[in-house]
């Protein structure tokens, strides 16, 4: 700032410079002549214009037509608020958009950061009085203060389901993206770890009702599946078998199998009740409901030899089991996406209920 002061205050060299007017109005004129050659997109490539930051709402079908749940069609959950207030993080080339809001969690007395993304499917016409699935989506990593499938759309998720949801091999899911932990320090396996942060219960509980009360979603548990990466994918299908009348399906890769944060500090008996293979032998114990885990792993990372195991031991009856190996693949997003693309969302779309729409209206 110093050194623009300096700079208007005239030539180093002793020179006159141009006014300050004069210097506005060509650089207003240059700006004119930009926009005339590329119109608006050049615009907001090198920044003149930019509505990242701005008050954003989805669903604006619904707004346009004053749906009531008595609009609704059966099995359908029409918003049931109060509506969050968004502001946008990211514009997507199709012209969909990421938003984040800050949710303060009834049920776990935990607030954070909660990213969402829809798919353009949402908003048109024919399918407005229709629920969408919600994929509740969750990061590996520290999961605090942000979540990196809504901070980092480079990685690919929207644009798999966009295009999934394109060719018809993918349910246009929306995207729900929370931070899984309470803070930067430590991991808390997506639990109610006594004496700490009700994690689990923010992600089992405030996270759904909060899509509930936004979006068109599913009464039943057909419209409703977890994914993440490392850590997120132990979260999400954990969550998955200790739930299963209230989800039906996870993605999870490169994850872990069993808890392992040292919160829990020995507390066995806690630890059980948020144990993948304790929950898993207890749903084939009671023989329901049918819930679908699809592993993925990369052949460049470790941890194959344990999802194999848990699907040996554990796939059978109620709990159906798949795994989705990445060539050359890396314990990382893009990797995991790749594997999506390559398999595992068509797999989940299949065993999941989608949008109808209304043959009525184009």
């Amino acid at each position: 700032m110093q050194h623009d002061q300096q700079g208007d205050g005239g030539s180093a060299t002793g020179g006159s410079r141009r006014p300050k007017r004069l210097r506005l109005i060509l650089i207003s004129g240059g700006l004119a002549l930009t926009l005339a050659a590329g119109g608006g997109a050049v615009a907001y490539k090198y920044g003149f214009f930019s509505d990242i930051g701005d008050p954003v709402s989805f669903g604006k079908v619904q707004q346009t037509k004053a749906a009531k749940a008595s609009d609704a069609r059966p099995g359908v959950r029409m918003p049931t608020g109060p509506a969050a207030e968004f502001v946008r993080t990211h514009r997507m080339p199709d012209g969909t958009q990421i938003g984040r809001t800050t949710l303060k969690g009834k049920k776990s007395g935990f607030t954070g950061d909660v990213w969402v993304w829809v798919p353009k499917e949402y908003d048109e016409p024919r399918y407005a009085k229709s629920a969408f699935p919600v994929l509740i989506s969750l990061p590996g990593g520290r999961g605090y203060p942000t979540n990196y499938w809504g901070t980092g759309p480079g990685l690919g998720l929207q644009q798999a389901v966009s295009d999934g949801a394109k060719a018809g091999t993918s349910l246009p899911f929306v995207l729900v993206m929370p931070v899984t932990n309470a803070d930067t320090q430590h991991h808390f396996d997506g639990s109610d770890i006594p004496g700490q942060p009700k994690m689990g219960t923010w992600m089992a509980e405030d996270v759904p009702d909060f899509a509930k009360a936004n979006f068109r979603t599913f009464t039943s548990r057909d419209g409703w599946a977890f994914m993440g990466s490392s850590a997120g994918g132990f979260n999400g299908f954990k969550q998955l078998l200790k739930y299963p009348d209230r989800f039906k399906a996870a993605i999870a890769s490169g994850t872990d199998i069993v808890p392992d944060s040292p919160l829990w500090q020995g507390n066995t008996q806690a630890m059980d009740a948020d144990n993948p293979e304790k929950l898993a032998e207890k749903l084939i114990r009671k023989g329901g409901p049918e819930v679908y885990i699809n592993f993925q792993i990369g052949t460049a990372e470790t941890g194959r030899e344990k999802a194999e195991q848990f699907m040996k031991d554990y796939g059978k009856g109620p709990v159906h089991t798949r795994l989705q190996v990445i060539q050359d693949g890396e314990h990382n997003g893009k990797s995991y996406v790749r594997g999506m693309r390559e398999g595992s969302l068509e797999w989940i779309s299949k065993v999941m209920s989608g949008p109808t729409p209304d043959p009525g209206v184009q």
